[in-house]
């Protein structure tokens, strides 16, 4: 008899360890991902700044042609300038639908790798709004001289090959430095280039994954 009460204890106590630790790992999952949603705020917003941004040069565009530029470089500025702001927003609109898709119901190897797929459409989207400013720039300031009733190609040649040739160099130079920091002989750089194109938000999201997940394996 007494040896059946002592089964029976230990049952019990066993069923309440269970219990608790159920309990213990339902509050701390709540609580990395209530923590990963507000640390995915900031991009969440940055989206939507790069949204705007992009709208502004629609906005700009719209002006062109409102104005009836002359001159066929003036309008294929205005085009280029037209289809960067397109591509942005798009960009930005396909990083806030793949952050919808986020389910913190499901498992955490699950979550990781929806974050995963944000990280991949964010970068994208950070090369299509970057990118192309090496070349961009000048072609703003051909729209703004337009709007000037000015055909900057055709007065001033020597600043369009300028213009291409800064942004070849650029361009170069960034590849030549990602080639470089891809190197086996320097992990520390390529970490630390990986982590700059991530973002904050994204690394703190999936640390707190992590320790998640690190959680429910112990």
């Amino acid at each position: 008899m007494e040896l059946d009460e002592l089964k029976a204890a230990w049952q019990r106590l066993d069923r309440q360890l269970q219990q608790q630790h159920e309990l213990d790992l339902h509050v701390f999952r709540q609580d990395r991902l209530d923590r990963l949603k507000a640390g995915l705020r900031p991009l969440f917003w940055g989206q939507i700044a790069q949204i705007a941004f992009g709208l502004l040069f629609i906005a700009l565009a719209m002006s062109l042609w409102a104005s009836q530029p002359h001159g066929g470089a003036v309008i294929a500025a205005g085009v280029l300038v037209h289809v960067y702001g397109v591509a942005t927003i798009i960009a930005a609109a396909v990083v806030l639908s793949q952050m919808g898709r986020i389910d913190p119901a499901a498992p955490v190897i699950a979550i990781q790798k929806q974050l995963a797929r944000v990280r991949t459409l964010y970068i994208r989207s950070g090369m299509v709004a970057g990118l192309p400013w090496w070349f961009l720039w000048f072609v703003v300031l051909v729209v703004l001289a337009g709007l000037a009733g000015i055909d900057l190609p055709a007065t001033s040649p020597l600043m369009v090959w300028s213009g291409l040739g800064v942004g070849v160099l650029g361009l170069l130079a960034m590849w030549g430095v990602h080639r470089w920091s891809r190197n086996p002989a320097r992990p520390h750089l390529a970490r630390a280039l990986d982590d700059a194109l991530t973002g904050a938000s994204l690394r703190r999201a999936q640390a707190q994954l992590d320790e998640l997940l690190r959680f429910e394996r112990e």
